[in-house]
């Protein structure tokens, strides 16, 4: 009786040792290049936007199937805060410099999406002005097969832990009406 329960162990503990960690080593690395494959795209669409000061549904579009391609699925978070320029002029002709403070005011996803969704069938294009900063996040929504293993063997759960997270922003270094 003692050496059958003894053999059972070991089966399962060898069948654990040589399925469970491999697929767990492996799914760890499916994240890893999911990881790396959204900070790449997240920068490369924030800068895109900055460098040229414009944002068109189909930049979005292109980065959100970039991201899409790993087989998760997101939540992407724009922030556009847009430079509201309130100078106001010293009262003599001799120094007519700005005073006063530059003022922000923040569009946020939904409000970017409205803006440049093109309703009438045109491509709209959302301008941006030197000076505006521009920021976008993205969380994975979607529960990877790592977390589920990790889940299971150390019990650690959560629905606030990503996995998959990126964000990227900075100042807009070019006027997008001009062009």
């Amino acid at each position: 009786m003692g050496d059958t329960l003894i053999t059972i162990i070991a089966i399962v503990l060898a069948a654990v040792l040589m399925f469970v960690f491999p697929l767990m080593t492996m799914s760890d690395r499916t994240d890893d290049v999911s990881q790396l494959t959204v900070e790449t795209a997240t920068t490369e669409f924030v800068d895109d936007v900055r460098t040229t000061g414009k944002l068109t549904m189909d930049k979005y579009s292109q980065f959100v199937e970039n991201i899409s391609s790993t087989g998760n699925s997101y939540e992407v978070e724009m922030e556009l805060q847009v430079l509201d320029e309130n100078p106001g002029k010293k009262t003599t002709q001799a120094e007519a410099t700005k005073i006063g403070e530059n003022v922000y005011y923040t569009m946020y996803t939904s409000q970017i999406l409205d803006t440049i969704n093109p309703s009438s069938g045109q491509t709209k294009t959302l301008a941006l002005k030197e000076g505006d900063i521009f920021s976008t996040k993205v969380n994975n929504t979607n529960t990877t097969m790592s977390q589920q293993l990790k889940n299971f063997f150390y019990s650690v759960t959560g629905n606030d832990t990503y996995v998959i997270a990126a964000e990227h922003g900075g100042i807009v270094t070019a006027n997008g009406a001009g062009n």
